[in-house]
């Protein structure tokens, strides 16, 4: 117990403004429920003044009575983090309770400043102490003559912890700057516009403009700055560093104590584009040396008003408008400093060196940490065919006919919970009936109900499988994890992206299936049948394409007789191994095997058996679906098409399907489509006209036609068309008659 946190130190990190009131009851909870005291929770609730009420901590207090599911400790540590926090002498690769990683591009790169070689440069105090010029030149670096901005020159003296601290109360935030900056000019009294500064506690400001009801973040109207505030450094040293990362700050004041104030154009259009903005900005700033206070990620937060004094020591602007003019010119200057490309390199060794491919990982069709796309329409069995190709990696098995390299396989499972994941691999696996000798190459990550965007998704999966030396990632489906839309070839790169590095990252081959656009796929190349941008079609080093192919009555007639052959020369086998009186043609004739099984078995109950799996293998035969899989091939040559049937839950291999042609069946189909829908609405036709006349004659005699088209809503033109193509009824003097047609 003695390494135990001290929850009320990490108090310093959580703005209980920034709270809402069920997260504020659980800092009170878990403060209890770790044996701290009511004077501490209601000293750190003080601080919200806005609204704190007398009383209201006791009364909450004496209510928290214990859970079964308590509010723990680590409802404030995860709090504290959130805000910049971060624990003693942590190594950053550390993880506990609740934390989360998301990685990005700021965590690889971005470094701007050494901070090895920052030696500091000097915060001068001004020779010439002027508080009202350096309160106007503040107000008019910042704000517009009709902005309504929120100071505060008054604050109470606040027990925290063993220490007492200044804090400020809510303040004034109905003023324009217009208005503070003219009375200052006029009267040359800050204590006759401002009020009578506390010497001690000094003055503070909100950065943004406000509405003139309230000092909340949703009294904010224009999203314009963002407060930077460090105090682990020296001051020299964050001086240094703040300029050196060219940050566009509108403002720079010492606070007058351990820390400067920097206030950074961000120039966001609503809150949203501002949180993200902040993200970035503090990110950047971390990532190069200077840690920052968290809590001042809001809009409305306050910071140190230049022009006054605090405990002795002047509040006072150190500099203004340095750095780059705005947020976006910033940014690009971050970066083209930090685009993580690699240098150029010179040819002049080429030919020095034999050229060393990476090894294949499926031969002749994918190299180890490249990508591959699987694409095919639905009912497929794509992902079945993604676990068999997982199975053949893990085993050192062919697939599809192509040999796969043995190594380690993650399959990230996005679909399917996971007893039912864990039973398709059993499945498959016993129906190849070859074992599971290496079954533990196989890392099934489940996912269902917990998948996020692709580029959140990324960084999570390579910080788990660093150390796992995978030489193949599968991601099925990504449907599940498809961000943006899916047609527009800019948010399609994007997300084809992070399978870059992914692959990168681990070294590993990225493989995934996507599904076809609609309408026939027969005529089309395999790299055009995926549905969506370009894309897809273009990013993937290999691209393995499945397109079904007609299969007629014949050769399902014919894959039923060969079935049932199979399974009376094996009941044969099993029920009578002495029995030998079957000719060389026999065994391909279901009459004749049929003959040879009565003779051979003459027990009623294994008969009836035998004929269930008889039926049982028609069955299987009426549905399986037959596949031809194509390829488009970076790093390789064009592979003759692979023919398979696809029967539950494997493919097989089949190449006398070579023969079928899917584009004539495309034709076919149409035609038969065509024809079926035309008679389908020539019945319908019918059907409507025969049940209206039924309703509105009067035993069998005429209709008038206004009356049928009345009935039917439709126009009385249209009951003429109709009963043209009716041989049973006609129309005569506008009456519908019905004939012996």
């Amino acid at each position: 117990m003695e390494n135990k946190l001290n929850l009320v130190e990490l108090l310093d990190y959580i703005d209980p403004a920034t709270l809402n009131y069920q997260e504020w009851l659980n800092v009170g909870f878990a403060l209890k429920h770790e044996g701290y005291s009511l004077s501490d929770w209601d000293s750190w609730s003080q601080r919200d003044m806005a609204r704190y009420h007398d009383g209201e901590t006791e009364k909450k207090w004496e209510k928290f009575n214990g859970s079964a599911k308590p509010v723990t400790g680590a409802t404030i540590t995860q709090l504290a983090k959130e805000n910049g926090w971060r624990p003693p002498s942590s190594d950053t690769t550390s993880f506990g309770w609740n934390d989360s990683f998301v990685a990005s591009d700021i965590d690889r790169g971005y470094q701007v400043v050494n901070t090895d070689y920052i030696l500091g440069e000097e915060v001068k105090e001004p020779k010439n102490w002027d508080p009202i010029k350096q309160i106007t030149d503040y107000f008019e670096t910042l704000f517009r003559a009709d902005d309504i901005v929120g100071f505060v020159n008054d604050a109470y003296l606040s027990q925290h912890g063993d220490k007492e601290k200044w804090l400020p109360t809510q303040g004034v935030y109905t003023w324009t700057a217009g208005t503070i900056i003219e009375k200052l000019k006029q009267t040359k009294d800050i204590g006759a516009v401002l009020g009578d500064p506390n010497e001690q506690a000094g003055a503070w400001i909100r950065f943004n403009p406000l509405d003139g009801k309230g000092v909340k973040n949703e009294n904010v109207i224009d999203f314009r700055y963002a407060l930077i505030e460090s105090d682990n450094m020296d001051v020299a040293k964050q001086n240094e560093i703040l300029r050196k990362l060219e940050l566009p700050i509108a403002t720079l004041t010492y606070s007058g104590g351990k820390s400067l104030h920097a206030v950074v154009k961000v120039d966001a259009a609503n809150y949203g584009e501002y949180q993200e903005r902040v993200d970035y900005l503090y990110k950047i700033v971390e990532k190069n040396g200077l840690f920052i206070d968290k809590q001042n990620k809001n809009p409305s937060r306050l910071t140190r008003l230049p022009g006054f004094e605090r405990a002795g020591k002047k509040q006072f602007l150190v500099a203004r408008n340095i750095g780059q003019q705005s947020w976006d010119e910033w940014k690009e200057y971050i970066e083209d400093m930090n685009d993580n490309l690699p240098e150029m390199e010179n040819m002049a060794d080429l030919f020095d060196e034999p050229i060393v491919l990476a090894p294949e990982l499926i031969e002749g069709v994918l190299r180890q940490g490249h990508k591959m796309l699987i694409a095919g329409p639905s009912k497929a069995g794509k992902s079945f065919s993604l676990i068999q190709l997982a199975i053949a990696i893990a085993e050192g098995w062919e697939w599809f006919g192509f040999k796969c390299q043995q190594g380690k396989v993650l399959y990230v499972n996005l679909e399917l919970d996971e007893r039912s994941a864990k039973k398709r691999f059993a499945d498959i696996y016993k129906e190849l009936g070859r074992g599971h000798d290496n079954v533990g190459n196989i890392d099934v990550w489940n996912l269902r109900g917990k998948t996020s965007p692709m580029d959140k998704l990324a960084p999570k999966l390579i910080r788990r499988a660093q150390k796992s030396d995978y030489i193949a990632v599968i991601i099925d489906p990504i449907y599940k994890v498809l961000t943006g839309d899916e047609n527009n070839a800019h948010d399609m790169s994007v997300f084809v992206n992070q399978f870059d590095m992914i692959a990168t990252e681990l070294q590993c081959s990225v493989i995934y299936a996507h599904h076809h656009s609609k309408g026939a796929q027969g005529g089309k190349s395999s790299i055009d049948r995926s549905s969506g941008s370009g894309v897809f079609a273009r990013d993937p080093d290999a691209i393995l394409d499945l397109i079904e192919l007609p299969v007629d009555e014949n050769r399902y007639k014919q894959r039923e007789n060969d079935a049932i052959c199979n399974v009376y020369a094996g009941a044969i086998k099993a029920y009578n191994p002495t029995y030998s009186d079957i000719g060389q043609d026999d065994i391909f004739s279901k009459s004749e095997m049929g003959k040879h099984l009565m003779k051979a078995i003459q027990d009623p109950e294994k008969l009836k058996y035998i004929n269930e799996q008889k039926d049982l293998a028609v069955t299987m035969v009426r549905q399986a679906t037959a596949w031809r899989l194509e390829g488009t091939l970076r790093e390789f040559p064009k592979f003759t098409p692979v023919n398979a049937w696809f029967k539950y839950p494997i493919h097989m291999l089949d190449e006398s399907l070579q023969d079928i042609n899917p584009e004539e069946d495309v034709r076919e189909k149409w035609k038969k489509g065509t024809q079926k829908s035309n008679q389908e609405r020539a019945d319908k036709s019918k059907q409507e006209v025969e049940s209206a006349f039924n309703a509105l004659s009067m035993n069998g005699g005429p209709v008038e036609v206004k009356q049928i088209a009345d009935y039917l809503e439709i126009q009385r033109t249209a009951v003429y068309n109709r009963v043209k193509k009716i041989d049973s009824f006609k129309v005569e003097g506008g009456y519908l008659i019905k004939t012996n047609g």
